[in-house]
């Protein structure tokens, strides 16, 4: 079966085709009609979806994760590319293509983790190596990081995205620390290494990815702290050596300040250099990710400018020629 991946469809196409159902929420709208408002994904992407007219019958006749057969067209909407579905069936997965819905890349996963083992075992830190390589023995956590999101939306919002993030950040850190021989670089990358760790708990990659309950209540950091206590436990266990107190503490702060402020989440505001430092290498990361996306998501005419994002306050040049 033919199809138009989603980041091919332009604005005003006809379409016929599948789509897997990422999300679906039932509406009503000012005159008391009932409308259905769902994200449509496929290996390519994602896409915003109307169908008006609906009711709880049509609602009921797919689920979340479903793959299914859509009729409709596009449109351009506050600047950005959806879909208006006309007709919306079930589809039974063996009547689809896996590998056009599929947006886990399991290579670049494993390439991913032989990095990951690279640079913790290439510490000199006989503590942090050793804590590195409790961690890497966990092969459930391991198995989850590689699958992981980073995010709902934004940046590295795919499965496998979080480790891509980590991996980005460590050698970013392996890179800079160097230069400020005041900073402690290997402390510095492991805390690049833990920052997001939470994250494995906090989202749910099943479908549309989503916040788990654990996730809803304590969120990544508090999951990450917890989780960082917990290894040590093991190590110390396992070693019959008691970690270092002052390290532990160190780890701890780069974890819960991450976020630099306050009103973005950080129980503490970064107080080392370390931290300061892991703060501004993760939101360059994390920025850079995410303006990449807006600019290769947009569907202005303008061929220079990307339309106006609300959410970044601004257009952003998108001429790479």
């Amino acid at each position: 079966m033919n199809r138009t991946p989603i980041v091919d469809l332009n604005d005003g196409q006809s379409f016929e085709q599948a789509f897997q159902a990422a999300d679906k929420q039932l509406r009503v709208n000012r005159q008391g009609g009932k409308y259905i408002l769902m994200k449509l994904s496929d290996q390519s992407g994602t896409i915003a979806g109307m169908m008006w007219n609906a009711d709880e019958k049509m609602f009921e006749s797919f689920d979340r994760s479903d793959y299914v057969f859509c009729k409709g067209r596009t449109q351009i909407h506050n600047g950005n590319l959806q879909v208006i579905v006309t007709s919306i069936e079930r589809m039974d997965p063996s009547e689809i293509e896996l590998s056009e819905f599929e947006r886990f890349d399991a290579a670049a996963a494993d390439q991913l983790e032989t990095r990951l083992r690279e640079l913790l075992g290439g510490l000199r830190n006989i503590h942090l190596r050793a804590l590195g390589e409790t961690y890497l023995g966990d092969e459930d956590l391991l198995g989850r990081l590689k699958s992981a999101a980073a995010a709902v939306s934004n940046h590295h919002a795919y499965p496998g995205g979080l480790l891509r993030h980590t991996i980005d950040l460590m050698e970013m850190c392996q890179a800079i620390g160097p230069r400020y021989p005041q900073m402690d670089t290997e402390l510095l990358m492991f805390g690049a290494f833990l920052h997001d760790l939470g994250k494995i708990e906090e989202l749910s990659s099943g479908g549309e990815i989503s916040y788990t309950d654990r996730g809803q209540m304590l969120g990544h950091i508090v999951i990450g702290i917890q989780m960082l206590d917990e290894k040590i436990r093991s190590l110390q266990t396992d070693s019959n050596d008691r970690f270092p107190d002052e390290l532990k503490l160190h780890l701890e702060h780069l974890v819960v300040s991450h976020h630099g402020q306050l009103e973005y989440g950080s129980p503490k505001l970064p107080v080392t250099l370390e931290a300061v430092a892991l703060h501004h290498i993760d939101n360059l990361d994390a920025k850079i990710t995410a303006y990449t996306s807006v600019i290769e998501s947009d569907v202005a005419a303008d061929g220079n400018w990307t339309n106006y994002n609300p959410s970044i306050g601004r257009k952003l040049w998108k001429n790479r020629d």
